[in-house]
């Protein structure tokens, strides 16, 4: 009998050749940059820690008593935050009492969502790339994955609209939608999510959206939940986050919002996993996100100048790449670089930081193992800009080498 801790990790691609386990890819390429003294552009982690003024805030929930388990849900005054949260930016009316739920991160909100709703015999449907949690929790809840190709073009990762609808069929249970999209960059148009919605109510299926980039979009298509459409708040849960928002990874403080029912599955697989936790930093982030939208525009504008600065850098350097709409992260095509010891964007990636001093890291670690969308994209690599304008300046250097 296979243990499922062995197919989470084949699915999330750290099973090795010889059948061991490997680090992720980001801790691979995090030590890497470490042992050579690499630029890191490969982890998707800030250089420098979120908002003074909400990190006093748990500081002041900590010495007011803020120490012992928050209720399961999460805190009223988060609760409320996340709800106003909602309406004020996107007109979603929700009761923070039923259908708002804090999490330990939108990686436990993920997890909680998947186990609650699917199961063996179930399809689950996502993009491909795709963050690898999504992934590993489909595995965890030994489902099936099924995944759908987002193509380069010079518009961005955009998503066959013929593909999807074929890719979702009866078996579907979950669509898990991640937009604006990791490790892409694109942010998905009203058009692409119309082709998600139709899908899901022709087979009566539920959507979990992850939107944890959703305010870090920079282009001219701005976020559109995919809960906002015409019959979808029904059968949609949207995870977030204050990780990214607020450069607080560190935190994991997340949630779910969405239908009674959904969240209430949702709860009774969640309260076996963490319970609950962050008592400090609930009250904190319910002031970020009441007081915050300043601190979130003046992260929005330095993020945009940082990704054209990258962008600039790679394009000088010689890479072909796809302009993020949104997130950290800008895909890069490394073809003018390979060689018969550098053959594709894996081994590119893991020889970069000892050869010029610059971490990324391989789109194909985002892809389902000898998919078609891994083999089209072996070239690839993703870069961060998420850094201080220093680094990626000396990571712009640096691949300013590869010519010579």
């Amino acid at each position: 009998m296979t243990q499922r801790w062995r197919s989470v990790a084949r699915a999330s691609g750290l099973t090795a050749p010889d059948g061991t386990t490997r680090p992720t890819i980001f801790a691979e390429m995090t030590a890497l940059a470490q042992a050579t003294g690499a630029a890191n552009l490969g982890q998707g982690f800030p250089d420098a820690d979120g908002p003074e003024w909400i990190r006093a805030a748990a500081m002041e929930a900590i010495r007011a008593g803020a120490n012992q388990y928050p209720p399961g849900r999460g805190i009223p005054e988060l609760r409320d935050a996340i709800a106003a949260h909602q309406k004020r930016h996107y007109g979603i009316e929700l009761d923070p009492a039923t259908e708002v739920i804090v999490t330990a991160g939108a990686t436990e909100a993920l997890a909680a969502a998947v186990l609650a709703l699917a199961g063996a015999g179930d399809e689950v449907v996502t993009l491909e790339p795709f963050y690898d949690a999504h992934a590993a929790v489909i595995a965890m809840a030994g489902a099936t994955h099924v995944t759908v190709p987002l193509r380069p073009d010079p518009t961005g990762f955009r998503l066959d609209p013929v593909a999807f609808a074929a890719a979702v069929s009866e078996r579907t249970r979950l669509i898990i939608l991640n937009t604006p999209h990791n490790p892409t960059g694109t942010v998905l148009n009203d058009a692409e999510l119309i082709t998600v919605a139709e899908a899901a109510a022709r087979v009566d299926a539920i959507v979990i959206t992850d939107e944890v980039y959703e305010h870090l979009v920079f282009g001219e298509q701005p976020h559109h939940p995919i809960a906002t459409l015409p019959g979808m708040a029904e059968r949609t849960l949207t995870v977030s986050s204050a990780g990214k928002t607020f450069s607080l990874t560190g935190w994991k403080v997340g949630w779910v919002a969405g239908p009674a029912p959904l969240i209430e599955a949702l709860l009774a697989v969640k309260q076996f996993l963490t319970y609950s936790g962050g008592a400090p930093f609930q009250p904190a982030i319910a002031r970020a996100l009441t007081e915050g939208d300043a601190d979130i525009a003046e992260l929005r504008s330095s993020l945009a100048a940082r990704r054209d600065l990258l962008v600039a850098g790679l394009r000088a350097a010689g890479f072909t790449l796809v302009v993020p709409e949104g997130t950290y992260f800008v895909c890069a095509d490394a073809t003018p670089f390979l060689t018969s010891e550098m053959p594709d964007g894996a081994a590119f990636a893991r020889a970069l930081p000892a050869r010029i001093g610059v971490a990324c890291v391989p789109l194909s670690a985002f892809c389902r193992p000898g998919s078609v969308t891994s083999e089209a994209l072996s070239s690839w690599v993703r870069f961060t800009f998420v850094k201080d304008e220093g680094t990626l300046r000396r990571a712009i250097e640096r691949l300013g080498t590869l010519r010579e």
